[in-house]
């Protein structure tokens, strides 16, 4: 996989254009999806992964507040894709069973 620089150290954009963690396999939008879903500080992502450095987190941070419009704009289609296939996709045997028996 060839990965090109961004400009911002520690963030390397892959052949797709998707913006990475240099080094790791983390993409830049999905640490921005945990921080928007749980209203995690730099030091919590941190906490919670542990394999980042601070200074790559605040990188990832950096790159998003210079690319917000297009990463928000994923986020939306990634949002709007999951919504279409849960939609899609009938409830399986069991948990029509269990919702059935009152399980869940």
């Amino acid at each position: 996989m060839s990965l090109l620089t961004t400009g911002y150290e520690h963030i390397v954009q892959n052949e797709n254009g998707v913006a990475l963690i240099a080094g790791t396999t983390t993409k830049v939008i999905e640490l921005i999806e945990e921080r928007m879903a749980y209203g995690w500080s730099p030091e919590e992502i941190y906490f919670q992964h542990p394999y980042l450095s601070l200074g790559q987190i605040h990188s990832a941070l950096a790159y998003y507040w210079d690319h917000a419009k297009e990463l928000n704009q994923e986020i939306e289609r990634r949002v709007h894709m999951a919504e279409k296939i849960q939609q899609a996709n009938k409830t399986s045997p069991l948990v029509e069973r269990l919702k059935s028996q009152g399980l869940i």
